[in-house]
């Protein structure tokens, strides 16, 4: 994710000059200053002074580390976090960070590797506008950003957009192995079933801002006595909504305990 929003920037016309990145590993180091240009460093103190935005992009795991690190050459009291870290509260970034430090929190997903992402975007009402302008300007050099009305429902965008391609990948999978049983060759059941997964995002983001768009759509292709209502019917039967829903709530479930996990261990350390 980290990636794909340096490249996202550097896409806006950023100057990679006006980027830094703190990497652990050197192999990556030397990656990331030929792939983009920009400053890698090992060491905390030259690529926190004097930022205004620090984005924490690491895995859950590595927060508490990466954040007791930093807060020795914090760049000051004005300067805010931006963590897309999963399942990590504003409440325990804040007792990582300098007391008083603006937080919002951001959750990504995969596509944003294609400048095709979405971000779920939390602020805390203290939160200036400037800083929330500058997180939907990070949000959007990736694809586009929405901002939930409270925390809670960040984790509810972990189960639908960060894991969600997840879901709809599988599906392109199974839609391949069940043509393949069919009879179809295995190149042929692959493409048709990417080709159609994409063509069939591109039919939905269409019609994102219209509320009936996505069953509209969905009834075009479904005409009555057909082969897709054939289909629709065997799915419906078997439960389909209510595996959706439970597949959905399993995520969020998932979400808070690790975030409450992470809670009860950066607070023990």
């Amino acid at each position: 994710m980290a990636r794909a929003i340096i490249a996202g920037l550097l896409r806006q016309g950023r100057a990679a000059a006006s980027l830094r990145v703190g990497e652990l590993r050197a192999e990556a180091r030397s990656q990331l200053e030929r792939e983009y240009g920009i400053a890698v460093h090992a060491d905390n103190a030259q690529i926190l002074s004097g930022a205004a935005l620090v984005v924490l992009a690491v895995k859950p795991q590595d927060a508490a580390t990466a954040l007791r690190a930093a807060s020795a050459h914090w760049p000051g009291p004005n300067a805010a976090l931006l963590s897309i870290v999963a399942g990590v509260r504003i409440e325990a970034l804040a007792r990582l960070c300098p007391a008083g430090t603006p937080i919002v929190r951001a959750m990504p997903n995969r596509p944003a590797l294609l400048s095709a992402g979405v971000t779920g975007l939390y602020a805390p009402p203290s939160i200036p506008a400037p800083l929330r302008a500058l997180a939907e300007t990070l949000a959007a050099a990736t694809g586009h950003g929405v901002w939930v009305r409270n925390e809670d429902e960040l984790d509810i965008v972990t189960a639908v957009s960060g894991s969600g391609p997840a879901y709809f990948l599988l599906l392109a999978e199974q839609l391949a192995s069940a043509a393949q049983a069919c009879g179809l060759s295995h190149e042929t059941a692959r493409l048709l079933a990417t080709e159609t997964l994409y063509g069939s995002g591109m039919l939905a983001h269409s019609r994102a801002r219209d509320e009936a768009g996505l069953k509209e759509e969905r009834a075009a292709v479904t005409s009555p006595g057909g082969t897709t209502e054939a289909a629709l019917r065997v799915l419906q039967a078997a439960g389909l909504e209510q595996l959706v829903a439970r597949a959905v709530q399993a995520a969020t479930t998932r979400s808070r305990e690790l975030a409450a996990a992470f809670a009860a261990s950066a607070a023990a350390d």
